[in-house]
């Protein structure tokens, strides 16, 4: 039997997770049936996961406690995507799981930590898609609460964990109908898998034979992608509520007030500790959710928004304890701004628009949630708008927004050009909820097409896509590829533009040069004959050209 897990062992299983995941971060990408160069479900697995390590690296033969507390701070710190943001919650759930286990702990103990990370996972994602990182974690942590009831050997309750979660894994393609059309298997439960795969190596002391442990998927060498995108910005419900009930009837199960909740509205969160349960909820009957809150204590931070398509992810306060002490600059205005781009043209323009502190990222490079908590800080203002201009890092600024002292308001924005198009309807006059309201709408008033080139082989809606070819892009779907620039470029700027074209804005990037970024400002032109058009040099990465059509 394998000995038990204690402090110094479980940071060895999170160090060769770690490692495990960046050693085969590029199978994981290769999981990406869009042929973009993107910051991938495998590198934001491993950006997440070396958090934790650095940071667990720093400290010799911890104990439990310690460790769980490293841990859970890092991955929420560090948390980079939506693929990350997942991860951290999984082991969020694990880390809390744990802590009162004393100064060791067994499979058992193991296969109760696993099942509370799922169950902490599906709570924050509320609308959870079957087929995904989710889907096979939930399999793998029942697998292991069975065979715990059989041996509390940790070895065979993790490899009981991998097995099912293996078999799950071929699953995901009949489940999600997205990977279905492409034939993959998904990228994060994939990259779930390896993680375990690394925390086994490490239990059984063969931390280096980690990389020939797990046999690839069958489909790998296809296409594939990361589809841990889930719908959490349509709105059915008018208001926002939340508040803190205090536990003063701890025998009064929490999963009652969720069941409740859930049948009277939707994006339910409900996070509890020993002493508050905290609630946010969309629903049209905010005075049923209070009244409901009430019958487990007294009521505080009662806070009731209208709200336009956005989930707020609200503070945890266990999560926010865990974090250390921050230094947040005093408030000097009422509102500030933090947006997310990459290239000293878009920062420039940004910073006209009135923006205090920028993030760099945005494709190849997502920032983590401590990456936005720390510009939040600096941002010396009551209430900070955050732009995340790329859905890929919205989960990351959600998460930055629960753990910040200030009122952060994260707006939906996909793109540059819906950032800067959320800037200019921005009145200082107006209230926050107003503002909010008005930039969000503002951001389906703007067209956005790119123009970057094929990063690998692919076949994507029935078109083969080589490497290198240009492919031009609108609102994030692909419009064509070619091996001849012009030919995106002409298509892209006829899908653009009309008569009613006001405003066109191309903001050259990384490939570009002058005298193609003028031939790409002459045939816009000529498509929108009565618009007015900016030709600005951005120096953003991956996109040759980004281009804003209102």
């Amino acid at each position: 039997m394998a000995k038990m897990i204690d402090g110094e062992r479980f940071r060895q299983m999170i160090c060769a997770a770690s490692a495990a995941v960046e050693e085969r971060k590029e199978e994981i990408n290769e999981l990406n049936v869009f042929p973009v160069p993107d910051g991938d479900t495998g590198t934001n697995m491993a950006l997440t996961l070396g958090n934790a390590a650095a940071e667990l690296g720093k400290v010799s033969s911890p104990t439990l406690g310690k460790a769980m507390e490293i841990t859970s701070s890092a991955l929420l710190r560090g948390a980079r995507g939506n693929s990350g943001v997942i991860t951290s919650l999984l082991f969020r759930g694990v880390t809390r799981s744990l802590k009162s286990a004393g100064s060791e702990f067994d499979g058992g103990a193991l296969a109760a930590a696993l099942t509370e990370g799922v169950q902490t996972a599906y709570k924050a994602v509320m609308k959870p898609a079957e087929g995904t990182i989710l889907t096979v974690s939930r399999v793998s942590a029942e697998a292991a609460v069975k065979t715990a009831q059989q041996t509390r050997d940790p070895e065979a309750v993790l490899q009981s964990a991998i097995d099912a979660a293996r078999r799950a894994l071929p699953e995901t393609m009949e489940q999600n109908p997205v990977l279905k059309k492409a034939e993959v298997v998904d990228a994060g439960a994939y990259g779930y898998i390896i993680i375990l795969e690394g925390m086994l190596s490490a239990l059984t002391g063969k931390v280096q034979s980690f990389v020939m442990n797990l046999q690839r998927p069958k489909n790998l060498s296809g296409a594939a992608a990361d589809f841990s995108q889930y719908d959490t910005e349509e709105i059915t419900f008018a208001y926002c509520t939340e508040f803190i009930a205090d536990r003063e009837d701890k025998k009064r199960p929490v999963d009652k007030l969720r069941a409740f909740l859930n049948t009277i509205g939707d994006s339910i969160v409900v996070v509890e500790d020993d002493e508050l349960i905290k609630v946010h909820v969309h629903t049209d009957t905010p005075n049923l959710a209070l009244g409901e809150g009430l019958k487990y204590g007294r009521l505080s931070r009662i806070k009731i928004e209208n709200m336009q398509e956005q989930l707020e992810r609200k503070q945890r306060e266990t999560e926010a304890q865990a974090m250390a002490p921050r230094r947040s600059a005093a408030p000097e205005k009422r509102y500030g701004f933090v947006a997310v781009a990459a290239g000293e043209g878009l920062a420039s323009v940004f910073g006209d628009l009135g923006v205090d502190c920028m993030v760099e990222g945005g494709q190849t490079m997502n920032p983590s949630t401590e990456d936005i908590l720390n510009a939040v800080d600096k941002t010396p203002a009551e209430v900070v708008f955050v732009l995340p201009n790329n859905k890929n890092i919205i989960m990351a600024g959600e998460q930055a927004a629960a753990l910040s002292e200030k009122q952060v308001i994260v707006l939906p924005s996909k793109t540059v050009p819906q950032g800067i198009s959320a800037l200019l309807a921005f009145d200082p006059e107006r209230d926050p909820d107003v503002n909010r309201e008005e930039m969000t709408q503002a951001l389906g008033s703007v067209q956005t097409g790119q123009i970057t080139y094929a990063a690998r082989d692919s076949s994507f809606d029935g078109h083969d896509i080589r490497e290198g070819d240009f492919m031009a892009m609108l609102e994030g779907r692909l419009l064509c590829s070619s091996r001849r620039f012009e030919d995106v470029m002409h298509k892209l700027a006829r899908s653009m533009c009309s008569r009613k074209s006001e405003f066109i804005t191309i903001f050259s990037g990384e490939g570009s040069t002058p005298e193609q970024a003028e031939q790409v400002r002459a045939v816009f032109e000529k498509e929108a004959k009565n618009a007015e058009l900016n030709l600005i040099e951005g120096g953003q990465p991956v996109y040759s050209y980004i281009i804003s059509v209102e």
